[in-house]
């Protein structure tokens, strides 16, 4: 037999968990479909220092479950396992996984964005090893030190501006000599003293020791190269969503699913929360906002 649940959450990072405990909470029958491990990108994460609540700071891994732990004591459930296909216009909406069809009434989407990468020999390894995919969480580790940010739009300057209140010497890397970032932005860039733009110019190779301690830079307009020492890599040059099996959803330009603060998609009972949504600010509280918001809205959409 089908089973059939009033929520299907599609993702298991903090805010499809957040959804998970509002909606067992309020009583819904509540199934979280993820494919790899509770806390999703956030479960990468050394130490998280920006959540309220923990003021020693905690472990992306230890705080994805606790999240788990903390829906699953009111009634959710986990299934780990991946999705393959959805019909999301459908009454209910269908959710294949393996061979197995799950209906819902209501649908969370919460698969989150991975960011890009440079592309660079034995990158992941080098993960919080003096490479960064976000400012805002890691820079408070490089007060005083010098860093390179890597990209050439919004989030790269505004990344930048963030680090040359904390960094002695930010180096700006972009492959362009003009950028895509809004022209308040590159004013505010230019007006920073410590803040070094290297236009025409790409990472070739991350010179580690123990840590990164340099990287290989290449002019592409000149082919000079040139090794600069820095302490620290923070690399903004956008994210992917992971939004692909969600061909029925309105996406914007950069294949982010369109939905507003209320979490609405453009199909009824279809929610998306999290980093996969278009929104203008991506952080652990923002996700579980979204989860508690979409539940709200679910418990409307379901009394009707």
């Amino acid at each position: 037999m089908e089973k059939r649940y009033q929520m299907v959450i599609i993702g298991g990072g903090p805010a499809g968990y957040t959804a998970a405990l509002y909606g067992a909470r309020a009583g819904l029958s509540v199934l979280v479909i993820e494919k790899m491990g509770p806390g999703g990108q956030m479960a990468n994460t050394g130490v998280i220092e920006n959540y309220p609540g923990f003021e020693e700071g905690i472990d992306g891994f230890s705080l994805g479950m606790k999240m788990q732990q903390g829906a699953e004591r009111f009634g959710a459930q986990t299934l780990y396992s991946e999705v393959s296909m959805v019909k999301l216009a459908a009454n209910p909406k269908q959710i294949t996984v393996g061979a197995e069809c799950i209906l819902a009434d209501t649908v969370v989407i919460a698969t989150g964005a991975t960011p890009r990468t440079l592309g660079l020999t034995d990158e992941e390894k080098l993960i919080g090893k003096g490479l960064h995919y976000c400012a805002h969480c890691d820079g408070r580790f490089y007060k005083g030190k010098r860093v390179i940010v890597v990209g050439g739009g919004n989030s790269a300057l505004t990344d930048a501006l963030y680090l040359s209140q904390l960094a002695h010497e930010v180096h700006l890397v972009h492959r362009r000599d003009t950028f895509r970032a809004e022209k308040i932005y590159q004013d505010a860039v230019k007006a920073a003293k410590n803040v070094v733009f290297h236009p025409y110019t790409e990472i070739k190779e991350l010179i580690t020791e123990e840590k990164i301690c340099g990287a290989v830079l290449k002019n592409n307009k000149t082919e000079e190269e040139g090794t600069l020492h820095v302490d620290g890599v923070f690399v903004s040059i956008g994210r992917k969503p992971a939004a692909e099996l969600f061909s029925e959803l309105e996406k914007d330009e950069n294949g982010y699913l369109v939905a507003g603060e209320d979490t609405k998609t453009s199909l009824d009972g279809v929610y998306a929360v999290g980093d996969v949504r278009q929104k203008p600010f991506r952080q652990i509280v923002t996700a579980v906002s979204d989860g508690a918001v979409a539940v709200h809205e679910a418990q409307k959409f379901l009394a009707r």
